[in-house]
C-alpha cells in the first residue's frame, strides 16, 4: 500500500524541484517508479523516526504543514502528524533526504548497514524496511519486500501462535470441565445418599405422626363429649342468669322512679330558691329607684364625653389619686373582650393609629368607612359607649352615616388626636372602665396614669376580623 493517501493541498518548498531522483534514477531517465506498497507497521516506524527528528530540523528546512506539528509534544507527534509527515515523506524528496540523514546518524551501525544494500540477520526487519524507504539504496525495494514477507510470516506465526494458544486453552477447559463432571458427580452421589437417609427418617416420622393423628382423634372426641357437658351447663347458667337480670331491672324501675320523685321535690325547691332571689333584686331595686328619688336624679341625655367633644378645650382637672388603680397593663388580645363585657364601658379609639396599621393600603376616606362600621357592630353586640378619635382640624367630607351607638370625633387646629384621648380620659368619673385602643405608647402612659385600660391596635382589629 502507499505510504499515504495523495496529499492534493501541499505545494513543496522552493527547491523541492532540485531534489536527487529516487533510487539513484538518472535525470532524464523517464518517470520514476511508483511508490511500494508498505506494510502497516512499516508505515508506523516511517512516521515515528520522522516525528522524532522534526525538532531537531532548522525552520527553514522544514514544509510549511509541518511547523505547527513540529511543536506537538512527542507522545502526540506520530499520532496527530502522521497524515501530513507521510505526505511531505511521498511528495517532498529534498526533506525525506534531510529526515534521512538524521535518522541514519541516529540509527549507527544498522543505517551504515542499509546504506550499503545490506542488512544483519539479526536486525528487525520492520527497522530495516523503514530506514531503506527513507535511505532508498540500491536494492531498497528488495528490501522492503523482503521485510514484508518477514512482517507477514511473523503475523502468520502469530496467528498459528494464537490458534495453538486457544487450542491448548480449549484443551484445558475440557480437561477442567471433566474434573468438574467428576466432582459434580461425587457430589450428586453423595446427595442421593443422603436424600435416601432422609426419605428413611420421614418415613419413621410419618409413621410417628399417623400414631400421633390418632391419639389426637381420641382425645377430641372425649373434647366434644366433654364440651356438650359444659354447654349444658352454661345453658342453665345463663338461665339463672337472664332470671337475675329481669330482677336487676325491676329494683332498676323502682330506683328510677324515686329519683323521679326526688328531681321533682329538688325542682319544687329550687323554685323557691328563684322565688327567693327574685323577692332580693326586686328589693334592691326598688330601694335604687328610692334612692334616685331621694337624690332627685334626673335622667341624663349626655355622657361625659359628649361635654369634651362640645368644649374643645384643655381641661385642667387634676385626675382623682384612685383613678390610677383600675389601669391594667395588658398585650393580650381577648382582654378587649373581657373589658367590653364589664358594666358601661366606655371604648376610645385613636383612629388613624388603627386603621395604618390594619388596612393603610386604602385612601383616607376609605380607612375611616370601614373602621366605623366595624365599631358600629361591636355597639351594636355590647351596648357599650364607642367613640373614635381622628386627627383633622378642617371639616371631613365623605364620613359614612354614624352607627347608633358610636362618636366620631377630630381634633380641632392645633391639637392632636393623643390630646384629645386624653381628655376623653380625664372626664370620665372614676371607677368607669374606660378601654384605650392605640399602639403608640405615649398615648398608652398617658391615660394609664388616669385610670384607663390601654391595649394594642391588634387586639380592635383581630376583633373586627372576628365579626
Amino acid at each position: 500500500m502507499p505510504l499515504t493517501e495523495p496529499y492534493d493541498d501541499h505545494l513543496p518548498e522552493e527547491g523541492s524541484s532540485t531534489a536527487a531522483p529516487e533510487g539513484g534514477a538518472e535525470p532524464g531517465a523517464g518517470a520514476p517508479e511508483p511508490e511500494p506498497t508498505l506494510p502497516e507497521p512499516v508505515r508506523q516506524r516511517i512516521v515515528t523516526l520522522t516525528a522524532a527528528v522534526l525538532p531537531g530540523l532548522p525552520a527553514d528546512e522544514l514544509p510549511v504543514p509541518l511547523r505547527r506539528v513540529a511543536k506537538f509534544a512527542p507522545n502526540r507527534r506520530a499520532r496527530l502528524g502522521a497524515p501530513v509527515i507521510a505526505a511531505q515523506l511521498t511528495a517532498d524528496p529534498l526533506f525525506r533526504q534531510r529526515v534521512t540523514a538524521r535518522v541514519l546518524a541516529d540509527a549507527g551501525d544498522l543505517g551504515a548497514a542499509v546504506v550499503e544494500g545490506t542488512a544483519p540477520a539479526a536486525a528487525d526487519p520492520v527497522e530495516v524496511a523503514a530506514l531503506a524507504y527513507l535511505a532508498r539504496p540500491r536494492g531498497w525495494r528488495e528490501l522492503i519486500e523482503a521485510s514484508g514477507a518477514a512482517v507477514r510470516a511473523e503475523a502468520d506465526s502469530a496467528v498459528v501462535a494464537e490458534l495453538v494458544r486457544e487450542a491448548e486453552q480449549r484443551a484445558s477447559r475440557a480437561e477442567h470441565d471433566r474434573a468438574v463432571a467428576r466432582v459434580e458427580a461425587e457430589k450428586l452421589r453423595d446427595e442421593l445418599a443422603r436424600v435416601r437417609e432422609e426419605l428413611g427418617q420421614l418415613r419413621e416420622e410419618n409413621r410417628q405422626v399417623q400414631r400421633t393423628l390418632r391419639e389426637t382423634q381420641a382425645r377430641e372426641r372425649r373434647a366434644n363429649e366433654l364440651l356438650a357437658t359444659e354447654r349444658g351447663r352454661a345453658a342453665r347458667a345463663a338461665a339463672d342468669s337472664d332470671a337475675e337480670l329481669r330482677r336487676a331491672r325491676a329494683r332498676l324501675a323502682e330506683a328510677e322512679a324515686a329519683a323521679g320523685v326526688a328531681r321533682a321535690s329538688a325542682k319544687e325547691a329550687r323554685s323557691v330558691d328563684d322565688a327567693r332571689l327574685w323577692l332580693l333584686l326586686e328589693t334592691i331595686g326598688q330601694a335604687a329607684v328610692g334612692l334616685r328619688r331621694e337624690l332627685a336624679l334626673d335622667p341624663v341625655e349626655k355622657l361625659p364625653a359628649d361635654f369634651v367633644a362640645d368644649a374643645f378645650a384643655d381641661s385642667s382637672a387634676v385626675t382623682p389619686a384612685g383613678t390610677a388603680a383600675r389601669a391594667r397593663d395588658t398585650d393580650d388580645p381577648a382582654r378587649l373582650d373581657q373589658l367590653l363585657a364589664l358594666p358601661r364601658a366606655h371604648l376610645v379609639v385613636d383612629g388613624y393609629n388603627v386603621t395604618k396599621r390594619g388596612f393603610g393600603e386604602m385612601s383616607l376616606e376609605q380607612q375611616r368607612k370601614r373602621l366605623i362600621t366595624g365599631l358600629g357592630g361591636i355597639a351594636a353586640q355590647t351596648g357599650d359607649e364607642v367613640t373614635v378619635v381622628f386627627d383633622g382640624a378642617e371639616r371631613m367630607h365623605g364620613l359614612p352615616p354614624t352607627p347608633r351607638g358610636v362618636r366620631v370625633l377630630f381634633s380641632r387646629k392645633g391639637e392632636t388626636a393623643d390630646e384629645l384621648i386624653r381628655r376623653l380620659v380625664r372626664a370620665e368619673p372614676a371607677g368607669r372602665p374606660v378601654v384605650v385602643v392605640s399602639s403608640d405608647r405615649e398615648v398608652a402612659d398617658g391615660v394609664r396614669r388616669h385610670g384607663a385600660y390601654p391595649l394594642g391596635a391588634d387586639s380592635l382589629l383581630r376583633r373586627l376580623a372576628r365579626s
